[in-house]
């Protein structure tokens, strides 16, 4: 079965506005019975908020075609009996995974680190750094430096979890990208992957990593890494996600 991963922020659509063609380009490959799914880093929002955005920005996706590092910390989470997290995150992460955040007095098993703008404190921070240091497992929902929005570029969760793997003196566990247990939740059974995206150290990377065929886009973060000798080199470098299905045809 051949399956396309595709990136959305950068990939399907770039500073909010949609990547001309890339819709319909979807469309296609699925008319050809190529099986489609959306992965994103986005840890800001819950799954039915940031697919609602996705479809409002052109993506042709419905619910179970859009894989992230929440649904990432739910399986992994549930994995764990017992499991008490202290959540670095907004109000939506932390409602999709209520079951797990801690409310009582027990010291927690796993501090989760993702998107917090809405309310980080150095409070929190703190928080969160004393409970590592007590023995709770650090867990990144993702690692980017820096996010692109219509504004401009934002500090991202990557910064955070620096600081506290920096003050506790460990390493982080990653459930987003460009971890390879992220491409294998998100690719499932399919043999026959193909990871589209804009970004050299998460997109590009994890698909090398993970044994799939990893195509570069020429939207989104690739003008800000194209002179970059340090990171991964796709497999094949194409203007936009629209050249795709002419591609793989």
């Amino acid at each position: 079965m051949r399956l396309v991963l595709l990136d959305l922020d950068g990939t399907m659509y770039d500073r909010g506005a949609p990547v001309p063609g890339a819709a319909a380009a979807v469309q296609t490959l699925r008319r050809r019975g190529i099986q489609v799914r959306f992965f994103t880093n986005t840890d800001s929002q819950s799954a039915e908020s940031l697919l609602a955005r996705a479809r409002s920005r052109g993506v042709p996706a419905g619910p179970g075609d859009l894989f992230t590092p929440v649904t990432a910390a739910q399986r992994h989470l549930d994995g764990v009996p017992g499991a008490r997290v202290l959540l670095l995150g907004n109000a939506a992460v932390r409602g999709e995974l209520a079951e797990h955040c801690t409310l009582t007095d027990e010291a927690p098993t796993h501090v989760i680190i993702g998107d917090c703008h809405e309310e980080l404190t150095y409070e929190r921070l703190d928080a969160a750094f004393r409970a590592v240091r007590g023995g709770a497992e650090l867990v990144a929902l993702q690692r980017g430096r820096y996010s692109r929005n219509a504004d401009g570029d934002h500090l991202d969760t990557g910064a955070l979890v620096a600081a506290v793997e920096y003050a506790a003196e460990v390493e982080a566990g990653l459930l987003g990208k460009p971890s390879v247990d992220f491409l294998r939740l998100a690719a499932g059974d399919a043999t026959d992957v193909w990871v589209a995206g804009d970004d050299r150290s998460t997109d590009i990377a994890m698909a090398l990593a993970g044994g799939a065929c990893a195509v570069q886009v020429r939207t989104g973060k690739y003008a800000d890494q194209r002179s970059r000798t340090d990171l991964a080199l796709a497999s094949y470098e194409m203007n936009s996600v629209a050249d795709l299905p002419a591609w793989l045809s």
